[in-house]
């Protein structure tokens, strides 16, 4: 499902961000990616979504050379990509209910199957009374199920989340947590990158652990 070969990412300057990075994911895998803060965690998300680029290596998702696609083929790259960021990216211009429709719009969907699916994604997390308010006036643990929304409104087969209960007391972490698992049962591949020591615990995942950019044994 998801295999890095050999992957480095250096930046201008010479930083590199990742040193000789290989692991593999399993379609339908729960896992957790740890490490401190810089050792590339955000980096390393932003090569599944082709965000961001190799410098030398190879990152492979679903059979496909990701750093050798082509700008037309992103956008159905990440139709299987579901991206929850760390600093959410909501646009406070418009509604909930809006917030999660904008990936439907930019891939085209249909008016009417787009507003069943954004109904059933704020459903799954608890927000369907809340369909009209602006995000600005939601707690910070509903804003963060929103993000899941709109990553999951796709209903992609792989969720990539970027520290997701990092500004969360420890009840709305367990809210959160518990939705993440509710998408595991169901057979989504989720690699979360998480610095919280008891959610791992927790869950008990399998764990990819960085330090300065490299893969811990």
């Amino acid at each position: 499902m998801i295999r890095f070969n050999q992957v480095y990412k250096r930046y201008p300057g010479g930083y590199e961000a990742l040193k000789n990075v290989s692991f593999e994911i399993a379609e339908g895998e729960m896992i957790f990616l740890t490490g401190h803060s810089g050792a590339g965690k955000s980096t390393l998300l932003n090569l599944i979504a082709a965000i961001e680029r190799p410098s030398t290596g190879s990152v492979v998702i679903k059979g496909q050379n990701v750093g050798s696609l082509k700008g037309g083929a992103l956008p159905y790259l990440r139709r299987n990509l579901g991206l929850i960021f760390q600093d959410h990216k909501l646009l406070f211009d418009r509604s909930v209910f809006d917030n999660v429709m904008l990936p439907l719009q930019i891939c085209g969907f249909d008016h009417r199957e787009s507003d069943k699916r954004v109904r059933a994604a704020l459903d799954k997390v608890g927000l369907l009374q809340r369909e009209k308010a602006n995000p600005i006036a939601l707690s910070g643990g509903e804003q963060q199920r929103l993000c899941i929304a709109r990553a999951i409104v796709n209903r992609p087969s792989i969720l990539l989340a970027d520290e997701p209960t990092g500004n969360l007391d420890m009840d709305y972490a367990a809210d959160i947590m518990g939705i993440f698992k509710s998408f595991h049962q169901v057979g989504v591949t989720l690699l979360i990158a998480s610095h919280d020591a008891g959610i791992l615990r927790q869950f008990g995942a399998r764990t990819l652990a960085l330090k300065q950019g490299e893969l811990q044994p």
